[in-house]
């Protein structure tokens, strides 16, 4: 639940994977209380606890960061990535084939899609929430750091947001969230 733009990380009630390997949390959705049918984008986050297959998403791009825990080398279409917690956001599209292959502990991972022609970028940096562009439909920002009383992992809508807690958060070490197109 938000209150001013805010999805705090306190509030987010994981529930199982249909395969078994995971958790999932929806944090926010557009349209609001759209399903995976019917989405524009979506933001979520997971408990990875097993190696295994992503589910299909025709039509859909992802952005997956590891945000802690451990590794996992990502498949996508026969194309390898290792991720982990210290590295930069990966791009993919959700109708090749994907698979996760753990290399080690269990981990949480940040999750942005979106249904085409939307496009999504997520950068791992200081937040400049003056940096903004004409065609953005949405601009969130992931907290990778306790700051303006919001704990490390909350969720802040930049556009809902009050402008003095805005201001706060700029330099914050984020994951900055931009949905345009």
């Amino acid at each position: 639940m938000t209150t001013n733009g805010i999805f705090r990380r306190a509030d987010r009630v994981f529930r199982p994977w249909k395969n078994g390997g995971g958790e999932t949390a929806e944090i926010v959705v557009s349209p609001p209380g759209a399903d995976f049918d019917n989405f524009d984008w979506r933001i979520s986050t997971a408990i990875v606890s097993a190696s295994g297959p992503f589910s299909a998403f025709p039509g859909v791009d992802r952005v997956l960061t590891v945000l802690e825990g451990g590794a996992m080398r990502l498949s996508v279409g026969g194309r390898e990535q290792d991720l982990d917690a210290a590295g930069e956001p990966c791009s993919f599209a959700g109708d090749i084939p994907t698979a996760a292959l753990l290399q080690g502990e269990a981990l949480l991972d940040f999750n942005v899609m979106v249904r085409r022609p939307l496009r999504a970028q997520v950068v791992r940096g200081p937040l400049d929430p003056g940096n903004r562009d004409a065609n953005e439909r949405a601009r969130l920002a992931l907290l990778l750091e306790d700051r303006g009383g919001l704990a490390r992992l909350d969720l802040v809508d930049l556009r809902a947001a009050a402008p003095s807690l805005v201001a706060t958060l700029a330099g914050a070490c984020v994951l900055d969230v931009r949905i345009s197109g």
